[in-house]
């Protein structure tokens, strides 16, 4: 069986342009083709987890499984009672499957966990998100299928955008009017050539032309050097147009199939500071943490008065929040040190507004001090990534 990895190889899109094709001509006549759109759906997450995949794909359906059994079940709770345990038990059992995915190859010898398959992280945040908002009361009732292609939507599978279950069942429940339709496919088109744009040109100049040269120029000097310096540059484009073209794809795909995706990247190094920066930098999962995890510590802070002085609650709520994320993205020192790293920068971020709106009338304002704040948060970010990409282990350590 053919596998083939979403919007990595020229014939994945090919495929893509005919499967989407008569799904283009029914929004074109105000029309959605429901069994289609699930058949299609279908064959590319077979395309996608199928053939040398295969266990991936068993993987997603028993993850798919156990996690529609916890919607309905704590649904079907919450309409009776609504304890914090239980709630938090759901929680819990929603993120297990990966916790266990991302643990397991420390106790494993670096084996991955036959759990694991391609986007589990971000179905578990659709998941998780879901929970809470049933929890909230926004949402009272699910219907299967709607879940179901919600959580499975194949665009945004792989890798993102995060898309919130209300958000995505407003687009797929309606009709869209042919001239709406016609702007979304304008858009979706801009979008898919950007990201060929960022992905096969710019991100293979970044990181396969360019990376691995500096790479080899900055361990052959050993230490800190100028290299090291070249190479958190390189590594930075890299990475912005390797994620920004995938998410470019998949918002694109979306828009195709009249679900407005909600963007993953806003011109991120034009950012005036670090908050800023996580304003514009992986949005769909800044907010989600910002949302779920943050708000809602510093509620529970609050609501049971732990800490009176906003500002510590402020601060308690940054570590927390960026030292999860360094965890999410995996249990090694450099993952950790860069969450750490930026809760520091926010942390110091806010003292320096909270200073700065106190003597706004002494501190000018102007274009310099603008493209000054815009160079130092690239270099306080392009930092912050020469960490994530574990090249200083492998310089000092390895």
């Amino acid at each position: 069986m053919l596998n083939m990895q979403p919007y990595q190889d020229p014939t994945y899109f090919v495929l893509l342009a005919l499967g989407l094709l008569p799904i283009m001509i029914g929004m074109l006549y105000e029309k959605r083709f429901r069994v289609y759109e699930t058949i299609i759906s279908f064959l590319f997450l077979l395309l996608t987890f199928g053939g040398v995949k295969w266990e991936q794909g068993l993987a997603l359906i028993a993850y798919t499984i156990f996690e529609l059994l916890l919607i309905y079940g704590y649904l079907a709770y919450r309409k009776r009672k609504n304890a914090s345990l239980v709630f938090n038990l759901a929680v819990i059992l929603a993120i297990l499957p990966l916790v266990i995915v991302k643990v397991s190859p420390l106790f494993d010898q670096g084996r991955e966990s036959i759990l694991g398959f391609l986007g589990i992280s971000y179905l578990t945040f659709k998941v998780v998100g879901m929970i809470m908002e049933i929890r909230d009361g926004i949402i009272k009732a699910v219907n299967f299928k709607e879940v179901v292609h919600f959580l499975l939507f194949f665009p945004t599978i792989s890798s993102g955008p995060i898309d919130r279950y209300r958000r995505f069942l407003g687009d797929y429940q309606k009709k869209i009017k042919r001239d709406k339709y016609l702007k979304l496919l304008d858009k979706a088109i801009w979008y898919i050539f950007l990201g060929f744009l960022y992905k096969f040109i710019l991100a293979y100049f970044f990181g396969t032309l360019l990376l691995p040269k500096v790479s080899a120029l900055a361990l052959s000097h050993g230490g800190w050097s100028w290299w090291v310096v070249a190479y958190m540059y390189v590594y930075a484009m890299d990475l912005f147009f390797d994620f920004a073209g995938y998410s470019l794809f998949a918002v694109g795909i979306s828009y195709v199939m009249g679900v407005e995706t909600p963007m993953n990247f806003n011109k991120p190094f034009i950012s005036k500071n670090i908050k800023d920066f996580w304003n514009r930098w992986h949005m769909t999962l800044s907010f989600w943490f910002r949302d779920y995890i943050y708000m809602r510590l510093v509620f529970f802070i609050m609501k049971k008065k732990l800490m009176k002085n906003r500002v510590a609650i402020a601060n308690v709520g940054y570590l927390t929040l960026f030292l999860i994320m360094g965890f999410w993205h995996g249990l090694t020192w450099y993952y950790i040190v860069y969450g750490l790293y930026h809760a520091v920068a926010i942390i110091l971020c806010d003292a320096w507004l909270r200073f700065k709106k106190k003597h706004q009338e002494k501190i000018p304002h102007n274009k310099f001090t603008e493209a000054l704040a815009i160079f130092t948060t690239f270099n306080v970010v392009c930092f912050s990534f020469l960490i994530f990409s574990g090249f200083l282990d492998k310089l000092f350590f390895v």
